[in-house]
């Protein structure tokens, strides 16, 4: 009975730790989103990453894959009709001239009940756009 406890506390402590150094011989790619939304880093070349809060990848071309959740003001009939609607918005970005050393950045931000998504480099010229892959409700 003790693991459904365990797991939460052990996932609260991956986002309390550090984040590691930077490794001069990848690419630094932060992710941001405004205060109330959460932006995850979900896969790196279709394979799942083992920290959300960033992605650290290889010079050359990748596939980044995030997940976006917002909320929307409610809709429809009904008696929850004003209540939020919890969105998860799964985006994805490619990109080919990821360099070492370099730093990026990734911003999202919720149009509706879809998402917008953007692929910054340092002089925060837009790299690449988002592909938006699907989106839920939580």
């Amino acid at each position: 009975m003790r693991l459904p406890l365990l797991l939460p506390l052990l996932a609260l402590g991956a986002c309390a730790s550090p984040l590691p150094p930077a490794d001069p011989q990848q690419a630094w790619v932060e992710l941001y989103a405004s205060p109330g939304y959460t932006l995850m880093a979900h896969k790196l070349d279709d394979q799942q990453t083992r920290d959300g809060r960033y992605f650290q990848v290889a010079p050359g071309a990748h596939e980044l894959q995030v997940r976006f959740q917002f909320e929307v003001a409610g809709g429809g009939g009904g008696e929850f009709s004003n209540e939020p609607i919890q969105m998860t918005c799964h985006l994805r970005f490619r990109y080919d001239g990821f360099a070492a050393g370099q730093r990026y950045r990734i911003e999202a931000r919720p149009l509706q009940y879809k998402a917008q998504g953007w692929l910054y480099g340092e002089g925060r010229q837009v790299l690449a756009r988002a592909d938006v892959l699907r989106c839920n409700t939580f």
